[in-house]
């Protein structure tokens, strides 16, 4: 079994720490005890040539840091060298059903080869060169489609799905429903990203997610915070394997949870005010801060609220 954090950010993507390089990644994997890290931002091509110089090919679609590059660390773990599998985060920006719709896409591949040819696709429709995770106008069913038809062994993921603004269930600009984004491309995307401000029990409300893989990652923006939550997965290291298991659920064993309490949507609120709401009270207030008078920020548990068939603390079946 080995601990796998997919969805990070390089020192390529806005508001990230230089240190987001291959060593500084695999210093704080060793550290962590995390056997799988997603590169991220493979979109990137300054970062994908740093990746080709840094890293070397280990098992099927993974790879380790090159020993000349390994910085040394006096740590449990630190002799285990932790695998790399190609990830990235695009930021889908678009009108659909009249309505403004953001929503952020974690995508795996199996290996560098596969980066260049999706990249080059992506590089047709928008800038991808000035921030690791490109914001683009494409429809998210659209972005579905030309990742698989040029990589058909990618996994698509939707990123963080509950965030207010910029999710595929975000209360402002999101969906009700996975077919609403999707579209006849729903039966592709197989796995869902929960992320900081929710844990699977919370999902496990909404029946509509029964038949996905709920994943965890740190969306790490700097690599001492990497882990901070993460997956665990039964099976042999290779990509095929990942791939299976968050697509069957089978091989994978479970999530390393951040208390949802703690991530910053959680509740409702208005930051300027420093105000934090419960969805009843938010109700009581009409969607209204109580201090300045404008729009409350719905948070995730009320987004939860709003699409749950099941009272907290069932587990569906499974």
């Amino acid at each position: 079994m080995y601990i796998a954090d997919l969805h990070i950010h390089s020192a390529y993507s806005r508001a990230t720490s230089r240190a987001c390089d291959a060593p500084n990644l695999d210093l704080w994997a060793r550290r962590k005890g995390i056997g799988l890290v997603g590169t991220g931002d493979f979109t990137h091509p300054a970062w994908r040539q740093a990746l080709r110089e840094a890293l070397e090919p280990a098992e099927d679609g993974f790879y380790t840091l090159r020993p000349a590059l390994r910085l040394p660390a006096d740590t449990a773990g630190a002799d285990e060298p932790p695998r790399f599998v190609v990830t990235g985060e695009i930021s889908s920006i678009y009108k659909k059903d009249g309505r403004t719709r953001k929503v952020h896409s974690l995508i795996l591949l199996p290996g560098l080869d596969a980066a260049d040819v999706l990249a080059e696709r992506l590089a047709r429709i928008g800038n991808i060169r000035s921030d690791g995770r490109p914001i683009l106008g494409l429809d998210c069913r659209d972005l579905l489609e030309i990742t698989l038809d040029a990589c058909p062994e990618a996994v698509f993921i939707p990123a963080h799905i509950w965030t207010p603004h910029f999710s595929l269930f975000g209360a402002f600009s999101g969906f009700d429903t996975i077919e609403a984004c999707f579209g006849d491309l729903a039966g592709h995307v197989h796995a869902l990203e929960t992320g900081l401000s929710s844990d699977p029990p919370m999902n496990w409300r909404v029946p509509a997610l029964d038949r996905f893989t709920l994943v965890s990652n740190s969306d790490a923006h700097s690599p001492a915070r990497l882990g901070r939550e993460a997956n665990l997965l039964d099976v042999p290291p290779g990509y095929a394997a990942l791939r299976a298991a968050l697509e069957t659920g089978e091989g994978f064993a479970g999530t390393i949870e951040f208390f949802p309490e703690g991530g910053k949507y959680h509740l409702d609120g208005h930051r300027a005010c420093g105000v934090r709401l419960t969805p009843q009270e938010t109700a009581r207030l009409g969607g209204r801060c109580p201090v300045c008078g404008g729009r409350l920020t719905i948070g995730v548990e009320h987004r939860v609220e709003e699409l749950a068939g099941r009272p907290a603390g069932v587990r569906p079946a499974g």
